[in-house]
């Protein structure tokens, strides 16, 4: 089951040694967010643990919720996340360099089938997400399976990104679109 995990196939989660992994990660996660406010080096030390990779001068407030920890996150510098990010992280999570996110961000590798049957035995798949260089993703904003957002964009509060959104935009709303171009 764990070469299906990055392979957008379908899969079991609950597969027993996947659970194993998983638990184990989650114990360094329940360790972050029981940090004290001034455990600053331990915050950092412990998200070089937990996450795929980590960028010079990131900050995340906790509480970070995360299906496995960050293990499959990949956060460039100076990245900013604030309280409340979940991070479904069955597949890889890039987010570029400079790039804020506001309270209660959703990122969400994982998908479902349609298929009630399968649904029924607890299948899921999962997809990539990327998000560029410099980026805004505002508060309340929920990041689907498979999307991309290009350098320089911002996402609107509360919106649903459900398509990729290219660079140097500002898209907003339920499904997220683009309503301006960012210019100098």
């Amino acid at each position: 089951m764990f070469d299906k995990l990055h392979g957008g196939e379908m899969y079991l989660p609950m597969d027993k040694e996947i659970m194993k992994v998983q638990l184990a990660c989650m114990e360094k996660l329940y360790e972050f967010n029981a940090t004290k406010p001034w455990e600053q080096e331990k915050r950092r030390a412990l998200l070089k643990e937990m996450f795929a990779e980590i960028g010079e001068g990131c900050y995340i407030e906790p509480p970070l919720y995360a299906n496995w920890a960050g293990r499959h996150v990949h956060f460039g510098n100076n990245v900013y996340a604030n309280f409340n990010l979940t991070l479904v992280d069955d597949t890889h999570i890039y987010v570029g360099d400079n790039t804020m996110i506001a309270p209660n961000v959703t990122i969400a590798t994982a998908s479902h089938p349609l298929s009630p049957g399968l649904r029924a035995e607890g299948y899921q798949y999962n997809q990539p997400i990327r998000i560029g260089k410099n980026c805004w993703i505002g508060a309340g904003a929920i990041i689907l399976a498979g999307v991309t957002i290009g350098d320089n964009s911002v996402i609107g509060a509360g919106s649903v990104v459900t398509k990729d959104i290219p660079e140097n935009v500002v898209a907003v709303g339920i499904p997220c679109k683009v309503i301006k171009h960012i210019t100098e």
